[in-house]
């Protein structure tokens, strides 16, 4: 029996996000702190639904690297595999607080040291789901680190996963990050992303034709594309096309980490041997929670009751 749900491999830093909804970051006055970073938002969300999650990532050995440890160690994610550097700084990103895709200016340092030596063969072999995202693979030691690991994962039998969340903000070079993608993807991933992230990455509005075809010939069998209120689709190559209308909400509070929500929902469901239907059922209660609450999933709730109902 293996004793880790989910390896989460790339970023973690600290989202400062501004005080006042849809506002520019040009005239937002306040921000407040958050941990952030989308792996690690998934391995939080997981822990916090009763998975074992380990994080392998990088921060400074400074007052913002402490904050991420003990905020991490607070929701139960296993910790061993983080990097503390003296050298260099936590990364910081500070967004926009949004009801729509929010604006972000990325301040990166330690997020991308990441070394094969933090994750080891025998931890790898303990795990079901490996999880990694485009902004991980965007930049090095991190990317080749989590390439090497990801063909070891997948020759050791775990199941494989990606969140494109492209931004040439983060990645300039398009056709780079479509031969580093390729490469990830012939390890059949699952596959979520948003069509936000499908323009950015393609640099024009794809049909989803087109964004289904494109990634199952790159190896992956299930691709799921997030349409925020428009619905969520997913397409298996063995089982067909599935649509699910978004759940009516009243008031969305902010949108920062509903995708990473949504994801951790999916992929939970999968651990739990659920079919593709209940999975982007689950996965959509746990976004609905996270669009209804600024900043991390609420404290005072039971996120793996509330998802069950």
């Amino acid at each position: 029996m293996k004793s880790i749900d989910i390896i989460c491999i790339g970023e973690v830093l600290i989202d400062f996000i501004g005080h006042e909804i849809n506002t520019s970051i040009n005239r937002t006055k306040d921000y407040h702190r958050f941990l952030g970073g989308s792996p690690t938002n998934v391995a939080v969300n997981a822990s916090r639904l009763g998975l074992n999650a380990v994080l392998v990532a990088s921060c400074g050995e400074d007052g913002l690297g402490d904050y991420v440890v003990r905020k991490l160690k607070s929701n139960n994610v296993n910790t061993k595999q983080i990097r503390k550097l003296e050298a260099i700084p936590t990364s910081v990103i500070f967004v926009s607080k949004s009801t729509e895709t929010p604006d972000f200016i990325p301040y990166r340092q330690a997020d991308c040291e990441i070394y094969e030596s933090q994750l080891p063969d025998e931890i790898i072999a303990d795990a079901k789901i490996f999880h990694t995202t485009c902004f991980a693979l965007s930049k090095n030691p991190a990317r080749q680190t989590i390439l090497n690991r990801a063909k070891k994962a997948a020759e050791l039998g775990l199941k494989l996963s990606i969140d494109v969340n492209f931004s040439e903000r983060i990645w300039s070079d398009r056709e780079e990050a479509k031969l580093v993608l390729k490469e990830y993807l012939a390890n059949d991933p699952l596959v979520k992303l948003s069509e936000d992230d499908c323009y950015r990455l393609f640099a024009a509005v794809k049909s989803e034709d087109y964004i289904f075809k494109y990634f199952h010939s790159l190896g992956a069998s299930t691709v799921c594309l997030t349409k925020g209120k428009k619905g969520v689709v997913v397409s298996d190559v063995n089982q067909g096309i599935f649509f699910q209308k978004a759940i009516k909400i009243d008031e969305v509070k902010d949108t920062t980490g509903a995708g990473d929500a949504f994801w951790t929902g999916f992929l939970y469901a999968q651990i739990k041997n659920k079919n593709l239907e209940q999975s982007i059922s689950i996965a959509q209660k746990l976004a609905i929670i996270k669009l209804q609450n600024v900043g991390r999933l609420p404290d005072n709730i039971n996120i793996n009751q509330l998802i069950q109902e």
